[in-house]
């Protein structure tokens, strides 16, 4: 029989949500998070598009963004919303489904952000 600590205990709880497997606390209020390094960016957020590997549909991917993994969440919800797209948050990076760099760039622009347009395409 695996003892509780062995297991990694309590990940999902419906009073509160996912929780973090180090410090057991729900994920909003984990502590362990803070000691997590941010990813190292330049600063400037990277709008791009590429069809390669989804069969010629192209997405827009956003990179270099140095938030945590909720806020870049957000973000992804919030620029789904505005270009009237899905897409989803993979490895740091908001993929758009459809050419959506311009309004992209705008609202990222909007909020804040040095944002370039990657890729070579006009």
């Amino acid at each position: 029989m695996k003892s509780r600590s062995a297991s990694g205990g309590l990940v999902y709880s419906t009073d509160s949500g996912r929780m973090c497997p180090v410090c057991r606390q729900p994920s909003a209020s984990c502590v362990c998070s803070s000691a997590k390094a941010k990813p190292a960016t330049d600063g400037v957020v990277r709008v791009s598009r590429e069809t390669k590997g989804r069969a010629g549909k192209g997405v827009t991917l956003v990179k270099g963004l140095a938030l945590d993994p909720l806020a870049l969440m957000t973000l992804g919800k919030q620029l789904k919303t505005a270009c009237g797209s899905g897409g989803t948050v993979k490895d740091g990076v908001i993929e758009v489904q459809g050419d959506h760099c311009d309004r992209v760039i705008e609202a990222l622009k909007a909020q804040g952000f040095v944002v370039k347009r990657a890729g070579g395409q006009a």
